[in-house]
């Protein structure tokens, strides 16, 4: 008798970059900024997540990491004392 013993393992890497953005942005008016601005973070970001290590899971438990069937995923939260949002890329 043949028996086939399968496993799926899924390893992720995480990697995150800070930059600046310009203080009069409205909150709607920065996810077009950070587009049209991508050169700021695109090298940096892709030299950090080459540089991280594989971790085991799926990599939900980072704020805001929840796309569940998405093979990337890319957020921006603002750091700003006195204002708290973000949102996906």
């Amino acid at each position: 008798m043949k028996v086939k013993i399968t496993q799926r393992s899924v390893y992720h890497k995480f990697a995150e970059v800070e930059i600046e953005a310009p203080n009069n942005l409205e909150c709607n008016d920065l996810h077009e900024w950070l587009t049209d601005n991508e050169d700021l973070y695109i090298d940096k970001i892709d030299d950090k997540i080459h540089k991280a290590e594989y971790e085991f899971g799926f990599g939900l438990e980072y704020t805001g990491m929840d796309e569940k069937d998405s093979e990337s995923e890319w957020r921006f939260e603002v750091l700003t004392e006195g204002e708290n949002y973000g949102g996906h890329l």
